[in-house]
């Protein structure tokens, strides 16, 4: 099977890369920098190698490398950002502080007719993001695009096959550039697009059925999108020597619970155990308001839980989890900054009474998951169900996690779910979701005073997940929820809603 190594270099958006080239249906695989050598890149017969982003400055010597060998393999090297910066070091140019000509955003980017930029017009918008650049190209090397700030915008060694742009082509708001990847893969690489996504399905199953065989095997099944599709990948690998654990940790939405215990246990024939735990939950977040301290908390009384059923049902050998990409990122694996822990990732007590975990799903991102639970069967309303956090509603109650809160936040988020169903709009977010606040404000309920909470409202549309545009949802729609909130759902005076873009903000507000 032919393939690309995405070389993480520690950048929030590198996981972006590896799904822009499997877009392409060619399979792409990340791997840290340093757990790489020019002899096992060798071994696994790569067609073409990026070099990602990354916060860090070349000239560090501290900053991530790769040896430089790597150049000489004969494979085709793309550097994105950092990654041609880290190119031009290695191969003998300059890489110089910006100070005062750093680019951040869309740029007006002017290219060559070099091949990297077949069916690309001479001028057009790319994203930028740097403070470094390349003053100086290596030996070999010819500069092949340019912006008004940065004189290197894109350099290329043709007999190397070494290729480097300053600009970030993974991302959307790049006009041209999947056509520059294209032209990567496919011009430059040789590749073939033969890669898809039933082939990896089938792959996955076959994989596990042989590293499962005899072991019993225990789910965390949520009912959410991942775990679904994890559950249904393993019950066609591991077949009744999985038990999917269902933990009801009192944090979930109006009436989810039950919806989920039926799915599964009746409709799927899963073995499904589910755990009422809400009491135990809410008694360990009692007096905890740090949003990373509820998310440590909850994802180590999970593995408890998980332990506790493991021990009824004899020895369990693996614990499976339905962790996915932008999980592992957002948590900080490797280099990459840490903005929030998952419960699935992160928080994991340091002894647990399982042999290994296994996380199937935890290569692919939030699109290519559906698209695996279509080809496995899952029902469309199970598929496209709106993700949810695995740390539940206390991570959208700011601030103390009480019994009282939550049932106020169940009841506005069911509100605002049925807004959104009733208003049948062209195109629905891609989540949405109250969030109970800890700011209190006035308000009037007939001829009386009152003194209560605030709900902000959000919704998103996004393809990945790494980044998200605030939705703009009718005014009507919006006036609705807030007048059925504030009228039904009690100790609720004001409902604002969130206007904020990830980046610079998440998607959840905890």
């Amino acid at each position: 099977m032919e393939k690309i190594l995405v070389m993480d270099f520690g950048g929030q958006y590198n996981q972006l890369i590896a799904r822009r080239v499997r877009e392409q249906h060619v399979y792409a695989e990340i791997k840290p920098y340093d757990h790489l050598t020019p002899d096992l890149i060798r071994a696994e017969g790569y067609r073409g190698i990026i070099f990602t982003g990354g916060p860090n400055s070349v000239y560090d010597p501290a900053s991530p490398r790769c040896d430089k060998a790597v150049l000489e393999l004969g494979i085709p090297i793309l550097g994105i950002c950092y990654g041609a910066q880290l190119l031009a070091h290695l191969a003998g140019g300059t890489v110089t502080s910006a100070e005062h000509s750093s680019e951040y955003g869309k740029t007006t980017l002017y290219v060559s007719r070099h091949p990297l930029f077949k069916d690309i017009p001479a001028e057009s918008i790319c994203w930028m993001s740097h403070t470094d650049y390349i003053s100086l190209a290596p030996p070999g090397f010819t500069t092949e695009a340019h912006t008004q700030k940065c004189p290197c915008a894109a350099m290329c060694d043709d007999a190397r096959g070494l290729y480097g742009v300053q600009f970030h082509p993974e991302v959307t708001h790049t006009a041209y550039g999947t056509q520059l990847l294209r032209n990567f893969l496919f011009g430059i690489c040789a590749c073939s697009p033969e890669w898809h996504m039933d082939d990896y399905a089938a792959q996955l199953i076959s994989k596990y059925k042989q590293e499962l065989q005899g072991k019993k095997v225990l789910l965390a099944l949520s009912g959410g999108v991942d775990s679904s599709v994890a559950a249904l990948l393993l019950h066609k690998a591991a077949g009744q020597d999985l038990t999917c654990v269902f933990v009801d940790h009192g944090l979930l939405r109006k009436g989810e619970g039950d919806l989920v215990e039926q799915t599964f246990k009746r409709d799927f024939g899963l073995n499904l155990i589910r755990v009422n735990a809400g009491e135990r939950f809410l008694r360990k977040l009692s007096g905890v308001t740090a949003p990373e301290t509820k998310r440590k908390i909850i994802g180590e009384e999970f593995i408890r839980v998980f332990e506790e059923e493991a021990k009824k049902l004899g020895h369990i050998h693996v614990l499976a989890q339905g962790t996915i990409y932008p999980d592992v990122i957002e948590s900080g694996k490797g280099d990459s900054a840490v903005i929030k822990s998952h419960h699935n990732v992160g928080g994991l007590p340091d002894v647990i009474a399982f042999d290994e975990i296994v996380e199937p799903l935890r290569d692919l991102f939030k699109d290519e998951v559906r698209t695996v639970g279509t080809i496995l069967g899952l029902p469309e309303e199970l598929v496209w169900r709106q993700p949810f956090p695995g740390p539940g509603l206390a991570v959208r109650i700011l601030g103390e996690v009480t019994e009282e809160k939550v049932r106020t936040l169940q009841d506005a988020d069911a509100v605002f779910r049925e807004v959104i169903a009733e208003a049948k709009l062209s195109k629905v977010p891609d989540q949405y979701f109250a969030v109970l606040t800890d700011s209190r404000s006035v308000g009037v309920m007939g001829d009386a005073r009152t003194y209560g909470c605030t709900v902000a409202l959000r919704a998103v549309s996004t393809d990945d997940f790494m980044t998200a545009e605030w939705s703009r949802l009718p005014y009507e729609v919006l006036e609705k929820a807030s007048g059925r909130i504030t009228n039904e759902v009690a100790d609720v005076s004001r409902v604002v809603y969130d206007i904020s873009s990830k980046p610079p903000a998440t998607v959840e507000w905890e």
